[in-house]
């Protein structure tokens, strides 16, 4: 049975420190903001080799652990609609993006699918949104 629950995260404190601070500074700082990690994640992803993806891989699957101990703090049984249109809500919709392509650039196809579908049951606006070219 699916849940009506709709969460809508808490501000991010570390939100306004991204745009002129050093994304490893901020996120060494803030390392419970899923945001931080899935910036990590999306600049690792902007260059297409074997390290990056991994890299990339290991700040989106932090990101997304992060965001998931806060969506149960927010009262998030597991299903429910996570809005993109909520600001706050984009680290962890981010995470979850980033996850998927850098699974799919390291082979783990199972994820990258898994991780996909959970985006779009979660926000298709976030879903469409970050995988619009």
């Amino acid at each position: 049975m699916a849940s009506n629950v709709t969460v809508r995260l808490p501000e991010d404190p570390a939100a306004p420190l991204l745009e002129d601070s050093d994304l490893l500074e901020v996120a060494a700082a803030n390392p419970t903001s899923s945001l931080c990690w899935a910036a990590l994640a999306e600049q690792a992803l902007a260059d297409d080799d074997l390290a990056h993806s991994l890299a990339a891989y290991a700040y989106a699957r932090t990101g997304y652990h992060r965001g998931l101990d806060a969506l149960r703090r927010n009262g998030w049984k597991g299903t429910g609609g996570i809005p993109w249109e909520h600001e706050p809500n984009r680290g962890f919709l981010r995470s979850l993006w980033a996850l998927s392509v850098a699974a799919g650039r390291i082979g783990e196809t199972d994820e990258q699918e898994r991780c996909s579908q959970f985006l779009r049951d979660s926000s298709e606006t976030a879903y469409q949104e970050l995988a619009a070219p």
